[in-house]
């Protein structure tokens, strides 16, 4: 039976003390591997073992928070970091999190339950990435078009290539073909098989959009820009920014 990945966790805080209480705390959870620091130099040289989150107090007596979050954040952005101070600046608060800090929390008597809190959101958003990160590794293999179309013929043969050429390029690509032969299949193919695929795949049934509303669907549109507008809107095209905009309409809707 496989080990279960402990998610890792980095203490920095230089009161023994308090520092050990936050051990002791956040221990309470099996799943937790704690790791306790009392320097910011130290906390850096541990930095290859990839933590999963980073609790640390703003006033260390090597480095001050914000250029210890810098330094982690130029070795390795993907991790998170909670700041836990004294200080109830609000200025400084939101400068950290500006810089990077997922969260910001002030060192009184409900500092250790706010940290939980935190740790355990931070938690779940790295589960969700990872389920995320699987999924685009199912689709990919799905639409992998030299297994998903199936056949031998000469024309299919031709429509690899064309694909195939497709797939490399960041030209516009025409579709064409009678209802149920797989166009959207082929659209999926090519930006799954592209560099794209790590952005969005948007398909927009076209003959399901009123003409007056076609421009507001495709480019979006501000709170307030027409009656009835109470809410901002994106648009197809910045929510494929990056990725694949399929525009798709039934044959019989060309008439």
């Amino acid at each position: 039976m496989a080990k279960q990945h402990l998610f890792s966790i980095f203490i920095v805080e230089d009161d023994p003390w308090y520092g050990q209480l936050l051990r002791h705390h956040l221990s309470l959870n099996p799943d937790y591997d704690i790791k306790l620091f009392t320097t910011a130099k130290d906390c850096l040289s541990s930095l290859h073992l990839l933590p999963d989150v980073i609790c640390m107090d703003f006033g260390l007596p090597d480095m001050t928070g914000d250029k210890l979050l810098a330094k982690i954040k130029e070795i390795n952005n993907q991790i998170p970091v909670v700041i836990i101070s004294g200080q109830e600046e609000i200025a400084v608060a939101v400068d950290l999190l500006k810089a990077g800090a997922r969260d910001y929390i002030i060192k009184d008597d409900h500092a250790k339950d706010l940290i939980w809190r935190s740790i355990i959101n931070i938690r779940e958003n790295v589960h969700l990435k990872q389920e995320v990160e699987a999924l685009k590794v199912q689709l990919e293999t799905k639409y992998n078009f030299e297994k998903t179309i199936i056949g031998q013929s000469e024309a299919l043969k031709k429509a690899f290539r064309l694909i195939e050429k497709a797939i490399h390029s960041n030209i516009n690509v025409s579709i064409t073909g009678e209802t149920g032969t797989g166009k959207e299949v082929v659209a999926k193919a090519i930006h799954y098989n592209s560099e794209r695929r790590k952005k969005s795949f948007v398909a927009v049934n076209m003959a399901a959009i009123p003409k007056e509303l076609i421009e507001s669907e495709l480019f979006g549109h501000e709170k307030g820009a027409f009656t009835g507008a109470i809410n901002q809107k994106k648009g197809k095209f910045e929510e494929a920014d990056g990725g694949t905009l399929f525009f798709w309409m039934k044959s019989e809707s060309w008439n």
